[in-house]
């Protein structure tokens, strides 16, 4: 075998092995074994999760045990909708020895007083409940075709005066890249940010408090539509989760 020869079958085997090396990191990540930015949230020591109905039932004893220190539950959407799951998670979340929070997908199609109105006919306050927190994300069309910043930016002002009335602590905004840009950077600094970022560390200059740094975490204790997947979160501030 000539030289020619061996050095483009060590090229051909050498790229095959890239292959199949690239192959199983993009399995890894797919199914949660392997989070590209695991290490950088691996330096924040409190974690938790996120959870809606698509986790299913949750044994929360087992899904608590698991090195997570806090919960965030979604309640309501919009301004009639309730997370189907949220009565029973809400009551047994409490039961553990997690910190527990409820959260609010905020709409584009009703008005800000609707929805906190909503919000807090659902979700019935308790001491050391973790401030409520409203997701502001594209949904649908609305990314191909953002609302105006100044209305969604007036709305959700009401929305979260109102909901800082009626539970005395001030709201948390969960956002995107995209909507924190929009309608929430320059606007609503003086509000705790939760910011979503599933490739990388988040950016000094965003002001982050929570981290959503993937939404295929690996977790037991739940059954539903997402098993074995979570949302898995940390918390930027001291080494306990002191809000408020």
């Amino acid at each position: 075998m000539n030289k020619k020869i061996k050095i483009t079958l060590a090229a051909l085997a050498a790229v095959s092995l890239l292959a199949i090396a690239a192959g199983l990191l993009a399995g890894a990540i797919y199914f949660g074994f392997f989070h590209v930015n695991g290490f950088a949230a691996s330096r924040y020591p409190v974690r938790g999760v996120d959870v809606s109905h698509y986790q299913g039932r949750i044994d929360w004893p087992v899904l608590s045990g698991q090195d997570i220190q806090f919960a965030y539950i979604k309640a309501t959407e919009g301004s009639s909708y309730t997370d189907e799951c949220f009565a029973d998670n809400w009551k047994d979340a409490r039961q553990t020895g997690l910190r527990v929070g409820a959260y609010h997908f905020f709409s584009f199609d009703s008005t800000g007083i609707q929805q906190a109105e909503h919000f807090i006919e659902t979700v019935d306050a308790f001491e050391e409940m973790l401030p409520p927190v409203v997701d502001v994300e594209f949904y649908g069309k609305t990314e191909a075709d953002p609302p105006q910043a100044e209305e969604v930016a007036a709305q959700l002002q009401v929305y979260l005066d109102t909901v800082e009335e009626a539970y005395g602590l001030k709201p948390m905004i969960y956002a995107t890249y995209d909507t924190w840009e929009l309608y929430i950077k320059d606007r609503f600094e003086e509000y705790p940010l939760w910011i979503r970022d599933i490739w990388h560390r988040p950016d000094k200059s965003v002001p982050w408090t929570f981290w959503q740094y993937t939404n295929r975490g690996r977790l037991r204790g739940f059954s539903g539509d997402e098993e074995p997947y979570v949302d898995l979160d940390v918390y930027g501030g001291s080494k306990e989760l002191i809000m408020n």
